[in-house]
This record gives C-alpha cells, structure tokens and sequence, in this order.
C-alpha cells in the first residue's frame, strides 16, 4: 500500500495484491516459452511462479519416453546449487520446486539465466537446459534515507542545483526506476541529470531566491516511479533549511576518482586521496571530507576515508567473487555558515587473483562397470569450476598414467569419464581413480578428487584343476562307498561364477559305464567307489572329471585320473595239470618198478590268478605213503624218484602235494596224486636231462648244425647293423649325433611319448606288449609269451592295443613281473636295466622265458629313441624270433638223428 501527494490532496493505492493472480498467470501464457539453441533447450519463465507451476513438457522436447523417466531415473541438477525444479514423472514436466527470486538469483544483471543439467542413467546421458527468469514488478523504488536535510544559503543564485538521492529500486529493464516528481513549491523544481552508465539522478533547482525571514524551512516530497504495470513507487521527505551566506563551496580536481585494486590487499591499504579546494577564507574555506550519508554499510565496512586529509584506505577484506567493483560518492564541506558541500564519486575496480582452488563436481554417481564393457562405455559424469575470472577459471582435468580410463569433454566444463580399454577384474576389482584440476593461473592451483570405480564380474575364467592328470593306486576288494580320491580346482571368477560343481563324464570301462563303477560329489570333489574292484577284472582305468562354473554361460575344464587296482592275494593257486586233478579228482599216474633214482614220474603245474609276488607259486610234498622215495621240485612242480624203487615198496603210492603262492596271507591248494608201481612197464618218457648227457654217435653232426645256426644268425645281424649304421649317417647330416636326432633327443626327455608297454597276466599265458612310436610305426606290436608247459619263449606278432602311459607301467611291471627271480629297479638310470636276485634262488634253475621276458623289458627300456628306437626293438626281436627257429630246428634234427 502505497501513499502519493499531489496537489489536490492524498489517496492511497493498494491494488498490487489484486493484481498478483493476474500477473502470474498472464506471465504463465505469454513468456512460457522454449527454444532450442545450438542443442541447447531454454525456457523463459517468471520469477515468483508458485510451486509446482509447469515450465515446459520436458520429455516431450528432450525426445523421452515417459517410461525412460523412471527406467533411467531422469534427474534435474542445478549449477546454483539451489534446486529450484523438478521433473513430474507422471507428465514428464518440468516444474518449479521452490520459490524463484530474480533479484537474488542475478541482482541487477538485465539477463537472468539459470543452468541445468538433466542427468540420465542406463546409460548415462547429459541434457543441458536453460531457464530464463523474467523480471515482474514486484519491487517499489527506494530510497536509502527516508529524510534528507538540506541547508541553503539565502543568497544562493537563482538556477543553483543541488543533487538529490536516487532511488534504488531492485527490479530491471522497464520494472525499474524510470521518473521522478517533487510536490509543487514555489522555489524548487525538479530536473534530472544524466550521468554516466546511462542514469540519471534528480537534482533540484533554485528557481526563485530564498528569503530566511520570510520562510527559513521548506518540506518537499520526492517521489520515484518505475516503469512496471501498475505503477509502483516510493518517497523521500526532503527538508531544506536557509541559511546566512557563505557563497563558495569546494571544488573537486576530478568529478570521478577511478583506482584498481588487487582483492588480496591487506587491511590499511593505501587506495587513492580525494582533493577539494574552498575559495573562501577561514573556517569557510576549511574543508572535511566523508563518505555520503547515504552510503551503505557495505561499503563502509570495506573503506574509510581521512576527514582531513581525504586519504581512502582499506578498512575489511576484498573478494572478486563477491563484489568486482565499487561506486562511492564523497561528500566536501567547508566550515562556514552555512555549511557548503560538494560531491564527487570513487570508483573502485577489483583486480581478481588466482586465490580459488578449482573444484570437481560429480554431476552423477559412478556406475559399476563390467569387466567386458566396451571401450567409450561411461562411468560417470563431472564439473570441473573455479570461482576466479579470466585465465584463472580455466581448468584442466588430468587422470595419472596408464589409467583405463579417459576424460572426454562435453559442454562449459563438463566432462564424462569413460572407459579406453579392456578391464580385468581379476586384476583390478575397483579403481579409485584421482582427478587433478588445475587452473591456468599464475602460480596455478590444483585440487584432487578420488573417484572410486568398482569393476563387475563376468565369466570369463574356466576352472583350473590342481594338476591335468591325478594317479590313484587302489587296492582291490575294498570297502564299496569308500572314497578314492578328491580333486580340486579353482576359479579365478567371483560369486556365482566361481561357484564350481564337479561330474563324471561319460566313458566305458570294459563296457560298462564308467558311472557303474564311481561316483563324484558334485560340491567338493571327492570320489568314491560305488562297490569293491577286482583286479583280475579290471586292472586299470580312466575317469574324466569335469568342473564347470555357475556362470552364464558356464566355462568348464577336464581332468583325468587313472585308477590303478593294486592285487591283493586274494586267489589261491589253481591246478592246471594234471587235467584230473584240476576237475577236482584223483590223479592216477604209472610208474615201472625198474625206475632209478630223479625218474620224473609227473609234473604238477599250477597258475595263480594274481600278479606279482602274490603269484609266485612253489610246491611241496605235504603227505606221502613213503616220503623217501619221492620229492617235489619246489619251482617246477616235478615229482621224481629220491631213490631206486625197491621190492619191499609198496604198489600204490599216495602223494599229496601243497601248492603255496607268495603272498600275505599266503593261499593254498592241494593235489592228490596216485602212483601205481609195475613190473615190466616200460618207461614213456626218458629223462632228457639224461638223454643229453649220454655220449653219441652223432655228436658231430650236432656240431655242424650249431655252426650253421650260429654262422645265420650272425649274418643276418651283421647286416642289420650295416643297415642301421647307414641310416644313423645319413641322419646324422643334418643333427651333428649319431643314431639321434635332436628331435629325438627331446623325445627321449619325455619317455611318455606314444611308447607303452602293456602286461598281460590272463589266464595260464603270462605275456608282455612293448608299443610306441608315432601313430605310422603302431602297425606292430611285439609280445612276449611265456607258457608255463614249455620250457621255451615263442614271439607272437599281434595287432597293436591301447594301455596307459609307459612310465606308470613300469611301475607297475617291476611290482608284478610273473617272475620269480628277475625285478626291475623303480629308479633308472638312462636306461639302464639291471636284474636284480630275489633270495638264494639260483639262475640256472629259472626257466628261459622267465629270463628272456625281463631281457626283453630291459631292451625295451633302454633303447626307447624316439620312432628310430622302435625300428630297433623291432629288428631285435627279429633277430631273437629267428635264432630260436633255428635252434628249434636244430634241436629237432638233433632229437631225429637219435631216433626220437
């Protein structure tokens, strides 16, 4: 409510409140408005809206969804740090959220113009908009003193101006202060006077001489009127007094004083000195200087000036960033009656310095970031600023070495951190990634900003076993359920990718699946037996393990382990010969009564189902109707005479024989044997033991038959040398080593290398495979075949067979030879095969086979060279199968001479 003088009288104006409704919505119509500039979108506004009013269908010009509003949680940051507006999410509007103050937000600036920053997610993205807020009038003019005391001479001239106050009023542009009026006198009249920066101030005029005794006091009323609709203004009551003459008033050097001063002055600074000059003399001419009484408190908190001397200095603190100059007016006046004043005004220009750290301002939150994110994915959104001006406002934004990460420019120092490469976070689960900012001033100044990044998962690391392969030695009838060994492997993943589950692929054993004989507990590893395992059943076997991750998709490794059944003694011997016997009845055998002392009367043969030491097997009488005249050879098994058979013996003899194997427990079996003595029976068979060593006429021919096997056999070997020598030449060419290539050489590091070497203990035939070479030279293999029958090897050439790694069958071989004196040392030397003697059993009594077969293993062992070492164990047994066919011939011719 306002209260105008005029001529006629007083009214009073209230009709702003009624107006307010209208106001607003008429700016709501017209200045609702929005453009698009340089893809930027702005809208216009007025100030003082109410809340919740609609700026502008932000989706809508922002080309959104309303479902993207939720979905990638649309958010309005404010650059003034007041947050002004917000988004509907139902409408997708853009609306104000609290109360918007132009004459706050931008003082006196024409234009007012607020920043946003629109935050989207998923992927993060930035809108920046303006709203520009329209100044109504909701300010009055006015005056900083409400009373103005004036004191003029009676003999001032006619036409004498005296400056006045100026209003202030806080609204812009047409709002603001734009006339002034003065209630009617008879002396004064109001005139204005333009100075600089386009202004005008009001200034009254003496239009008519004064006469103190006529009126020594005049009250005048100064109103200012702005230019808003309706009019809104507001007054000064100016009070003028008359006073004697003192007719000359100071005067200035200058109108207007302008210094510049740094914002880092200290307090007591010297700014500048204001000099006025009176003509008059004496007290009148005495001149003291001031700040205008209608100076604010702003400013005075900030300078002060000398009455006498009119030295201005620094009272309070600088800043640039508050206040980037000064407009003073300074009052002179002499001391004479009355008192004359002058005025001038001091403009005071702030020079910024670099005395701001920049700052970095995360516009939004940084995103988790997944491992496998391509290059340019964002992880957050920033600000770089700095309150200073000019070069000092430039920021620089730098990230340290080798960081995956890269800042990428976008709009008035905004930036948006995004990714430069692969990201492993098997590596680097999180980045705490530090920005430094920097200004350009001088000395520049900095700032750090630690931005933690924390990196995702994704599967891309398999399970990784302990090892490629486990060996598990098991022993045979053991308890079903009982585990045989636990595997373990490791991923290098996180949560539910590294969560591993272990199974059993599919393969046979014997035909069986191999789920038939083990299962695996998926959790932990561990293998266990579904029932007991047989050795003479099943000697060796694989598993394929695999473990496979929960991840999507899941990643998966193999692993294999070989199950070797170690015998136990578990079979008792069983009789193969004589056939009676082994059907479980008596075995009847003749004998004549003229038989001398060793007369072989039968031989007793027996096999044992288990391997090794559990197989050895020796014989002993256990009963006999007379012990004295028969024995029993403890490894062949052959019953001869002890003594000549006498008169007084008995026709029926009754031998009951024990069969023993070597193990622990030792197993056993019996066999009853029943001799009939006869006379006149003639002896079937002669004791070639005997035969041999009797003198004949044919010895001679013997002889010759030898030298030409052993003049054979030495040919063809002589030959197969030569063969040998020229090829290890020709390959030594291009090696530099004889009979090895380097090739080879490397092969032989790794004894693994396709050669195996197979036992096979099934049945009454006890034999052993040497395989190897590369996939070309598996056309053959070479067997050893022992028969307990005969006291010779025969070689078989048979089609090659698959068996497991070479290295582990040696083991295995030197624990279950079908042998009773030759073993084979675990440990060897470059292939070096040593027989080694089990107890007082002589070598001379050890058949052949027993002797030939471990010589076979040891030339297999040492001689393995690579695909080269194959073709010599070969021609080896080539060599062997030949010399036997001419012994055997030899050995026939020999029998044939002597009638046999």
């Amino acid at each position: 409510r306002h209260r105008f003088h005029t001529a006629s009288g007083h009214f009073t104006f209230s009709a702003l409140h009624c107006f307010e409704l209208w106001l607003a919505l008429w700016w709501h119509h017209f200045f609702l408005l929005w453009i698009t500039i340089d893809g930027q979108t702005r809208y216009s506004i007025p100030e003082e809206l109410k809340q919740g009013s609609v700026v502008g269908n932000l989706a809508k010009d922002l080309g959104l969804g309303l479902s993207d509003i939720y979905d990638r949680n649309l958010r309005v940051a404010s650059e003034a740090g007041e947050q002004y507006f917000s988004v509907d999410a139902g409408k997708g509007e853009l609306v104000v959220n609290d109360r918007i103050d132009r004459e706050a937000l931008c003082g006196q600036s024409i234009s007012c113009v607020l920043p946003l920053q629109i935050v989207l997610e998923n992927p993060l993205h930035l809108h920046r908009i303006e709203v520009e807020i329209k100044d109504i009038n909701d300010n009055s003019p006015r005056f900083q003193t409400k009373e103005t005391s004036l004191k003029i001479a009676e003999s001032a001239a006619v036409g004498t101006r005296f400056v006045l106050e100026s209003a202030e009023d806080s609204d812009v542009g047409s709002n603001s202060v734009k006339s002034y009026t003065l209630t009617k006198n008879d002396c004064f009249t109001l005139k204005m006077k333009e100075v600089e920066d386009g202004k005008t101030v009001p200034e009254l005029v003496l239009e008519k001489p004064l006469d103190r005794e006529r009126r020594a006091v005049h009250q005048l009323l100064l109103t200012a009127l702005d230019g808003g609709n309706p009019v809104m203004s507001g007054t000064s009551q100016i009070t003028i007094t008359v006073l004697d003459i003192n007719d000359n008033f100071p005067v200035f050097d200058k109108n207007v004083y302008k210094v510049s001063l740094q914002e880092n002055g200290s307090k007591g600074t010297f700014v500048t000195k204001i000099s006025a000059t009176d003509a008059d003399e004496g007290p009148n001419g005495e001149v003291e200087y001031s700040f205008s009484s209608r100076t604010p408190d702003s400013i005075l908190s900030v300078f002060e000036i000398n009455s006498l001397t009119g030295e201005v200095h620094l009272k309070g603190d600088l800043d640039y960033e508050t206040a980037t100059s000064y407009k003073i007016e300074i009052t002179a006046k002499d001391k004479g009656v009355p008192e004359m004043e002058s005025h001038c005004r001091l403009q005071i220009d702030v020079v910024d310095i670099n005395d701001n750290t920049p700052e970095i301002v995360l516009t939004s939150e940084p995103q988790p970031v997944r491992e496998d994110a391509p290059s340019g994915t964002v992880v957050a959104l920033l600000n770089a600023r700095d309150a200073d001006s000019g070069n000092n406002s430039k920021v620089l934004l730098k990230l340290p070495k080798g960081s995956p990460f890269l800042l990428k420019p976008s709009f008035s120092n905004n930036y948006a951190l995004v990714t430069t490469g692969p990201l492993d976070r098997e590596r680097f689960s999180e980045y705490n990634i530090e920005i430094t900012a920097t200004d350009s001033g001088s000395p520049p100044l900095s700032s750090k900003k630690t931005i933690p990044v924390s990196i995702t998962d994704v599967n891309d690391n398999p399970p990784v076993f302990t090892q490629p392969s486990y060996n598990v030695y098991l022993k045979e009838n053991g308890v079903p359920g009982s585990i045989l060994y636990s595997v373990s492997a490791s991923d290098l993943d996180f949560g539910e990718n590294a969560k591993i589950s272990y199974s059993i692929l599919d393969s046979k054993v014997q035909d069986v699946s191999v789920s038939s004989y083990v299962y695996i507990n998926s959790d932990n590893g561990s293998i266990y037996s579904m029932h007991s395992f047989d050795y003479e059943k099943v000697k060796v076997f694989q598993i394929q393990v695999q473990a496979k991750d929960q991840g999507s998709p899941s990643l998966s490794s193999n692993a294999t382990v070989h199950v070797f059944i170690l015998d136990q003694n578990d079979n008792a011997p069983a009789v193969i010969y004589p056939s009676s016997a082994a059907l479980g009845s008596l075995s009847h055998q003749r004998m004549p009564r003229s038989a001398k002392a060793g007369h072989l009367v039968t031989k007793v043969t027996a096999v044992d189902a288990d391997s090794g030491h559990n197989a050895w097997i020796s014989y002993r009488l256990a009963e006999a109707t007379d012990a004295s005249l028969f024995t029993v050879n403890l490894y062949t098994g052959e019953v001869r005479t002890k003594r000549a058979v006498s008169e007084q013996d008995d026709s029926s003899q009754r031998l009951l024989i024990e069969i023993k194997d070597d193990g622990e427990p030792v197993q056993s079996s019996t066999v009853t044997v029943s001799i009939l003595l006869e006379d006149g029976l003639h002896e079937p068979i002669l004791d070639l033991r005997q035969k041999s060593s009797e003198p004949s006429r044919k010895n001679g021919r013997i002889t010759l038959y030898l030298i030409v096997s052993l003049a054979s056999v030495s040919v063809l070997s002589l030959l197969t040398f030569l063969i040998l020598a020229v090829k290890c030449i020709r390959n030594s060419r291009s090696s530099g080593s004889c009979c090895m290539r380097r090739s080879d050489c490397d092969d032989y590091k790794n004894p693994n290398r396709n050669l195996q070497i197979q036992l096979n203990t099934d049945g009454p035939i006890k034999y052993v495979e040497v395989l190897g070479g590369d996939m070309l030279s598996q056309s053959q293999s070479f067997r050893s075949c022992m028969s307990p029958m005969s006291e010779y090897s025969d070689f078989t050439l048979i089609k090659p067979s698959s068996t497991t790694d070479f290295k582990e069958v040696i083991s295995v071989l030197d624990a279950s030879l079908p042998d009773s004196t030759w073993t084979f040392e675990s440990q060897q030397v470059n292939g070096y095969c040593e027989p080694m003697k089990r107890g007082t059993v002589q070598r001379d009594l050890l058949p052949p086979p027993c002797s030939l077969s471990a010589l076979s293993v040891c030339i297999a062992r040492s001689w393995v060279r690579g695909s080269d070492a194959l073709v010599g164990v070969k021609i080896y047994f080539n060599l062997w199968f030949w010399y036997e066919a001419i012994l055997d011939l030899c050995f026939g011719l020999m029998l044939f001479d002597n009638g046999w």
